[in-house]
């Protein structure tokens, strides 16, 4: 399975960006999806997660209601609506794939298998 995330730039604070992620290489309806982010210096974290099925979301709390996690099974594809945007999200952004999640770990990195390149965003003060 390959993962390529793309949409990543520089915009200013306040700003939205959408950032894509295309799966091939597999069956996409098969895979819980998570976004996660990197800022330089830091550990990656969760962002947010989709089910397969594209019903259950979950957000780290400091985007909920700022960013939105879809996907179009149809089209392999996954996306991470980002509104409101903060200088201190600046950072590479990372989608993963999996196909299995144990209760509660859809935000450890160790449940994804697949993990694309990583997409720079960079938010302006």
């Amino acid at each position: 399975v390959q993962l390529q995330a793309s949409g990543g730039g520089l915009v200013q604070a306040g700003d939205s960006l959408r950032l894509a992620c295309a799966v091939s290489g597999g069956t996409f309806s098969d895979y819980d999806m998570g976004w996660f982010r990197q800022a330089p210096g830091k550990e990656r974290e969760f962002v947010g997660f989709i089910s397969r099925s594209g019903i259950i979301t979950q957000y780290t709390d400091s985007v909920k209601g700022r960013f939105t996690i879809s996907r179009a099974n149809a089209r392999n594809a996954l996306y991470l609506r980002m509104d409101s945007l903060k200088p201190e999200e600046t950072a590479a952004y990372y989608c993963a794939a999996t196909t299995q999640i144990f209760r509660g770990s859809y935000n450890s990195q160790k449940t994804y298998h697949y993990w694309g390149q990583g997409t720079q965003v960079t938010v302006s003060s």
